[in-house]
């Protein structure tokens, strides 16, 4: 179970629950977010089209994504709906949940190897890094592509750092995408071979101080390939745009052709 770090949810959050009882005028949801808290989920929110049975709309043990309508803290009663939230909003939910649950386990299973406690992993780790990416996964995977200055960024306790990152690289695969540029680099200069190849190998090295997978190499003089490799689009382009600018900046001192352009996926 995951650990709640509050005790009640707010009115308006999105929560992920499970059906428990389901009668003629509404259900019974425990809140897998908050310790298997008891929710109600009136039949007028239920659905926003009429249906003949409720159970046409949900079954007992189902996980679904509502939204909080009231919270009594004094009572500590939750109402919910299910009719007051989007198709769109609920994959989003369910998908951070499943990835949040699986990252919780993969700190859970550091901790039992240093010996701390449940409370440990949330309190020194996921709720840190829950703060600082709001999604803990997100964090984990940041860290094993990126290196442990993530995890002190977010200011994980050092004792954790290197134990969570090796888990972390033993349960989460990488998704891996790449981006290609064409690059024309030519010099008309007598040693113009050498000042080209000083330019490629200034890329090069860029990406590789960068820990970044990348492949340079020549398609037809003076026309090359580089090919740059992350776990997104936006991280792939920002460093192959990078280090394209490295490679202008000393193209420019070298007096060389310098032209660049990006190819259609």
């Amino acid at each position: 179970m995951v650990l709640p770090r509050k005790d009640l949810p707010d009115t308006g959050e999105l929560v992920v629950a499970t059906v428990r009882e389901i009668y003629d005028y509404g259900a019974y949801v425990t809140l897998d977010e908050y310790g298997e808290l008891k929710a109600y989920l009136p039949w007028s929110e239920i659905s926003s089209k009429w249906v003949r049975n409720i159970r046409d709309v949900i079954r007992e043990g189902q996980k679904i994504v509502a939204k909080v309508i009231r919270v009594d803290k004094v009572k500590r009663e939750v109402d919910v709906s299910l009719k007051r939230i989007t198709e769109s909003d609920k994959q989003r939910k369910m998908q951070w949940w499943k990835r949040y649950v699986k990252a919780c386990k993969i700190v859970e299973l550091v901790a039992e190897k240093l010996n701390k406690k449940a409370e440990d992993a949330y309190g020194e780790v996921i709720w840190k890094l829950e703060d600082k990416y709001y999604d803990v996964m997100y964090a984990l995977e940041k860290s094993i592509s990126e290196g442990p200055q993530v995890l002190r960024d977010a200011g994980v306790p050092e004792l954790w750092i290197n134990p969570l990152i090796e888990e972390a690289s033993r349960h989460i695969k990488l998704k891996e995408v790449g981006v290609k540029y064409r690059l024309i680099v030519q010099s008309t200069k007598p040693d113009g071979v050498l000042r080209v190849r000083k330019c490629l190998e200034h890329v090069a090295e860029f990406l590789e101080s960068r820990n970044t997978k990348f492949r340079l190499y020549v398609a037809g003089s003076p026309r090359y390939i580089l090919e740059v490799y992350a776990a997104d689009y936006r991280t792939a382009e920002s460093l192959a745009e990078q280090a394209i600018k490295e490679g202008q900046t000393i193209a420019e001192e070298l007096g060389l052709l310098y032209l660049a352009e990006r190819e259609k996926q």
